[in-house]
C-alpha cells in the first residue's frame, strides 16, 4: 500500500505470527490434557474395579470414586468426543447437552424481545431460575433430599445454536424443586429462520421434572422428565397466552416421534410448534429530577 511505512509493516507481521502460533500451542496443549485426564480417569476406574474385584471386604469408598470418576471424567468425555463425529452442529429441534448429547426437544417459539418474554413468564405466575452457581447447585441438591422449596432452582445449561439457554423458567410442585415444571428459551441468531421459513426471536424447550435420579448414559445425578412433552409445551404456550400473547400453531412442524433426551429420559411429541407472539415490553417511566433522590 502506497505511503504505507515500511518498518511499521515488518513489526506487525512478526506480532500476527506469534498470536497464531501461541493459538495453536494453547489448543494443542488443551487437547493433551482433554486426553490426559480421559486416560487417567479410564485407568483409575480399571484399577479402583479390580482392586475391589479382589478385595474380600468390600469397601463403600471405592465404589463411590469408580463412580465420580466414570460419572464426571471418564464417561463425559467419551460423550464429548463421539458426538462431535455423529451429532450435527446445525439446529434439528433438539438442544443439546454440555456432554454434546441431544437433550430436550425444541417445542415452542417466541415472536418478541427477552424482555418481552421475561414480563409474560413473570405476569403469569413462573419464577425465573437462579444461575448455577456451587451455592445454588448445592441448595438444589440440599432442598431436594430434605424436601425443602426453592422456587428459583437452577435449571442444568442446554445448549441451542452452540450457547447455553438465555432465559429459564420455572414452577415449583409440591414445594419441592424434585418435581418442577420448566421451560429454558435460546435467543435466536440475528436474521435466522425456523425450517419453513418462520421468522422469531426465541425457541423454548418445555418439559416437566418429575423426580431426581441418575442420568442413563453417564449417570451423573440428574433431574428425570416426564415422557409427555407436549403437556409441557402446551401448558407454557396457555400461560404466554394468559398475559397476552397471541399462540399460532405450527401443525406437523416436525414428525411426530419417540426418542431419549441426553439424561436418557424417555421423550415423545407429536411434532407440533405453539409460535407466541408477544406484546411489546411495558416501558418504565423515568423518574424526574424532582423524583430522583
Amino acid at each position: 500500500m502506497e505511503g504505507a511505512d515500511p518498518a511499521a509493516a515488518a513489526d506487525l507481521r512478526p506480532r500476527h505470527w506469534y498470536r497464531r502460533l501461541a493459538g495453536t500451542v494453547v489448543l494443542a496443549l488443551q487437547r493433551l490434557f482433554y486426553l490426559a485426564t480421559t486416560v487417567f480417569a479410564g485407568w483409575a476406574v480399571y484399577a479402583l474395579f479390580l482392586a475391589e474385584a479382589g478385595d474380600d471386604a468390600r469397601q463403600p469408598l471405592a465404589f463411590v470414586a469408580i463412580w465420580v470418576l466414570a460419572a464426571y471424567l471418564l464417561l463425559p468425555r467419551l460423550n464429548r468426543l463421539l458426538t462431535r463425529i455423529y451429532v450435527p452442529d446445525y439446529f434439528i429441534g433438539r438442544a443439546r447437552t454440555v456432554d454434546g448429547l441431544l437433550g430436550d426437544p425444541v417445542n415452542l417459539a417466541v415472536v418478541g424481545t427477552p424482555q418481552a418474554l421475561r414480563e409474560a413468564m413473570l405476569s403469569a405466575g413462573w419464577t425465573e431460575a437462579d444461575p448455577v452457581t456451587w451455592r445454588s447447585s448445592w441448595r438444589i441438591v440440599r432442598d431436594s433430599v430434605l424436601r425443602r422449596s426453592y422456587p428459583a432452582a437452577p435449571v442444568s445449561p442446554l445448549f441451542v445454536f452452540g450457547q447455553k439457554q438465555t432465559l429459564a423458567f420455572e414452577k415449583e410442585v409440591a414445594g419441592s424443586p424434585a418435581q418442577r415444571h420448566h421451560v429454558r428459551y435460546w435467543a435466536c441468531p440475528p436474521g435466522w429462520r425456523l425450517p419453513g421459513g418462520f421468522a422469531v426471536d426465541l425457541v423454548g424447550a418445555a418439559t416437566f421434572d418429575r423426580r431426581v435420579g441418575l442420568s442413563l448414559f453417564t449417570f451423573q445425578i440428574t433431574h428425570k422428565i416426564a415422557e409427555n412433552t407436549d403437556q409441557e409445551r402446551d401448558l407454557v404456550a396457555a400461560a404466554l397466552r394468559s398475559a397476552g400473547a397471541s399462540v399460532h400453531i405450527v401443525r406437523h412442524f416436525s414428525t411426530g416421534y419417540h426418542a431419549r433426551n441426553g439424561g436418557g429420559d424417555a421423550i415423545e411429541t407429536d411434532g407440533d410448534l405453539p409460535i407466541a407472539a408477544l406484546p411489546p415490553a411495558r416501558e418504565r417511566a423515568q423518574p424526574t429530577l424532582q423524583e430522583r433522590p
